[in-house]
């Protein structure tokens, strides 16, 4: 019985490749695209939304391509659940002084949730999207492992270390063995709508960047100003409200000095914000919780690894270990800049992804 793949359609080149790529690996493909949110419903979100993600033209162009491939294609509306699971979540991460990457939120309990997607679809054997990423199974272990794709610079297992060992069975990842540019060649080669189309940029919900503006239209709440703080206490100046600042962040202090200074703390009991130098950015080990493994069911004592702490991060050297159920000990080797909570640290050995949390503190 020929496979059926549902293959994710965003819109993007990304996307319709892998379809085209499923299609002739002699799948029986469904194209389907996630709508995400609605501006209309959600005024919080700027106009600029319209043209990020999600938006009509997005529809059509998948639509086109589902078209040209002589596959069915349909529009399933998961407003409520991107709404529920990352923006509220967005919102409260940024609420708790935290930095959250909505992104890994929207795999985790949207575009994979095998569960809700086969409550409103039809059942299908395989899931299939454009990320740049690589399924294997291990032949001793019987695990299902999450590595990176051929082309490094495009790999995304940074955002997909949360998939469980049934989401990965299930996951097809075809543009994992190609480069963005050959990827590009075979859309264009298929004179595919959507040839030339750009990739999207920054968080889909929020493409002008302004994290501030929109938390505080979408909650109806106001930051009240605090007090700016060095080091030692004593009082810079005034921020515009907490959620406005982030661990690393230089521009838009408002703070005159002699030399630069980055946001190095926050407190929302205080509600200050602590600036200091660029060497005050700096920490050597954290703690991560809300773990996921994936080469692994369990760390049984320390572990060489290489880990990152931000997507476009360069992989460093460090020793991992898990210190609970649902919590790991990093230690890196040298000491790694702006380690930031709700950020996600994800775990490497070699291409294979041993797994990855969220990063809840910095001793």
């Amino acid at each position: 019985m020929q496979p059926k793949a549902l293959i994710a359609m965003s819109g993007g080149v990304d996307s319709s490749v892998a379809a085209a790529l499923m299609i002739e690996q002699g799948y029986y493909c469904i194209g389907v695209t996630f709508k995400l949110y609605d501006a209309d419903r959600n005024t919080c979100l700027t106009p600029q939304t319209e043209g990020a993600c999600c938006s009509p033209q997005d529809i059509s162009d998948a639509k086109a391509v589902a078209a040209r491939l002589g596959i069915p294609h349909y529009v399933l509306d998961l407003t409520d659940e991107f709404e529920r699971e990352v923006i509220q979540r967005f919102a409260q991460v940024y609420e708790m002084g935290d930095t959250p990457n909505p992104c890994i939120d929207c795999n985790r309990y949207v575009k994979f949730n095998l569960q809700l997607l086969r409550k409103s679809l039809d059942d299908f054997d395989f899931l299939t999207t454009g990320h740049y990423a690589r399924v294997k199974r291990d032949p001793i272990s019987g695990r299902f492992l999450l590595c990176k794709s051929c082309d490094e610079k495009k790999d995304q297992t940074y955002v997909l270390y949360c998939l469980s060992q049934r989401e990965l069975e299930c996951a097809r990842f075809p543009l994992g063995e190609f480069s963005k540019g050959q990827v590009r060649k075979m859309a264009e080669d298929k004179n595919f709508v959507n040839k030339t189309k750009a990739e999207s940029q920054d968080i889909c919900f929020v493409p002008d960047g302004n994290y501030g503006d929109f938390i505080e239209a979408y909650t109806g709440k106001s930051w009240s100003p605090g007090d700016i703080v060095d080091l030692q206490g004593k009082i810079l100046g005034r921020h515009r409200g907490i959620i406005r600042y982030t661990i690393g962040q230089r521009r838009g202090l408002g703070v005159a000095a002699n030399t630069p200074l980055y946001v190095a703390g926050k407190s929302v009991p205080d509600n200050t914000v602590t600036l200091g130098p660029d060497d005050s950015l700096y920490r050597k080990s954290l703690v991560a919780q809300g773990i996921n493994l994936v080469a692994c069911a369990r760390l049984d004592g320390p572990l060489k690894v290489t880990a990152k702490t931000r997507y476009l991060q360069q992989e460093q050297p460090a020793i991992v270990e898990q210190i609970g159920e649902d919590e790991m000990h990093v230690e890196f080797t040298s000491p790694q800049r702006a380690i930031t909570p709700g950020q996600a640290v994800v775990l490497y050995d070699g291409d294979i992804v041993v797994g990855g949390g969220t990063i809840s503190l910095k001793p």
